[in-house]
């Protein structure tokens, strides 16, 4: 499965996920070969790009967690359009408190692990959907980490509320690029985003708790725009620490504007590794939500070599048994020998083994003698 942007997609390739309209109902299923209409129609409903199966890939089971998480990110968009509509143009946000309890009750009270399918995105709704997905994120973590419903429904309001400061942008710059930015678009963004932590900070409707998670998270975010230095002398708050591995794991595997989302697995490593940013309690509660490295999943090995997950690492999720395709051969990657030369890289980029032909290089040396020196 590969992630194409809107720009590069070519008639005849398949879809690897389904595509909805703004009301949630299914225009094209997986596996449909996109045509030059349904290509238009993408790039007139303003999406960034869609994943695409490769030529000889099969179509990926789905279960029926996984359609209807599909589902519930499709229908929810239009809730949490709303709330955070009412909130940047100073109103109540009417349905607030009934939509962070739907999520807590469809994704905070889980006691399995589902996948995490990111939702494809547009200009239009990326901070929708983004914020969508790190609500449900902390909902499943605040689970793991047993709090109790009043900080669990606290962290998920703030996680639906986090990102009002991108809302407030103009459309005009909100996803504009960096190097197309000048100065005053600067000021007029950063401006957003000062506006956004004094709207919570002078809130006194919201709850104490909520608003001191979002301050907070705001102070960390935003460091040189809202005293980050006050945020390092504070002690550490757990909501904010979920929010904060929510919204990176979120931001990290979701498609964007500028680079290619990176792999459930790329980001895991990095929450991982960074342990004075991410909490590892928080990081750990993560891993323990959702699918990552599960039997099935076929990975790239620091060796060069490509392998099938046949057992899950327990406890560390990347150290698991992985049958290598090169020789047929187990590897515990939680044995200290074993992972003394081979650790997992990441999950493998593509599925087909035929190399790419460079055309344009070929051309040069058509009708020429080769010689090895």
């Amino acid at each position: 499965m590969l992630f194409v942007k809107a720009d590069d997609l070519k008639k005849g390739m398949r879809l690897a996920k389904p595509i909805y309209n703004k009301n949630g109902v299914m225009l094209y299923e997986r596996d449909s070969k996109l045509t030059s209409q349904g290509i238009i129609s993408i790039k007139n409903f303003g999406l960034l790009g869609v994943y695409i199966l490769e030529p000889a890939e099969p179509v990926p089971p789905m279960t029926e967690d996984d359609i209807e998480f599909e589902r519930f990110q499709a229908v929810s968009v239009f809730s949490i359009k709303e709330i955070l509509d009412d909130i940047c143009n100073g109103e109540e946000p009417k349905n607030l408190y009934r939509f962070a309890n739907q999520i807590i009750k469809k994704y905070g009270l889980l006691h399995r692990k589902i996948n995490f399918v990111q939702n494809l995105r547009s200009n239009e709704d990326y901070v929708y959907k983004h914020s969508l997905n790190t609500a449900i994120l902390s909902a499943m973590i605040s689970h793991r980490m047993d709090m109790d419903f009043k900080k669990q429904l606290d962290v998920v309001v703030a996680s639906v509320l986090h990102d009002a400061g991108t809302q407030m942008i103009p459309a005009s710059l909100r996803y504009r690029k960096n190097d197309e930015l000048k100065e005053d678009d600067i000021n007029k963004i950063n401006s957003c985003y000062v506006a956004a932590y004094q709207m919570f900070s002078n809130d006194y409707s919201l709850d104490a708790d909520i608003k001191r998670t979002l301050t907070m998270f705001m102070r960390y975010n935003h460091k040189e725009l809202i005293g980050g230095d006050v945020f390092e002398s504070l002690p550490k708050n757990q909501s904010v620490e979920i929010l904060k591995v929510a919204y990176a794991f979120d931001n990290m595997t979701a498609m964007k504007f500028e680079e290619e989302p990176v792999s459930e697995i790329a980001a895991i490593k990095r929450l991982m590794e960074e342990k004075d940013v991410y909490d590892e309690d928080v990081v750990n509660a993560l891993v323990e939500s959702i699918n990552i490295l599960n039997p099935g999943v076929c990975v790239e090995m620091t060796n060069g070599d490509k392998g099938l997950v046949i057992v899950e690492g327990v406890p560390n999720i990347l150290e698991p048994y992985v049958l290598s395709f090169r020789d047929n051969q187990i590897y515990n990657l939680g044995d200290k020998y074993v992972s003394q030369n081979i650790q997992i890289k990441d999950v493998m980029k593509t599925m087909d083994n035929r190399h790419v032909v460079n055309h344009a290089l070929l051309k040069q040396y058509e009708g020429k003698i080769i010689t090895h020196s």
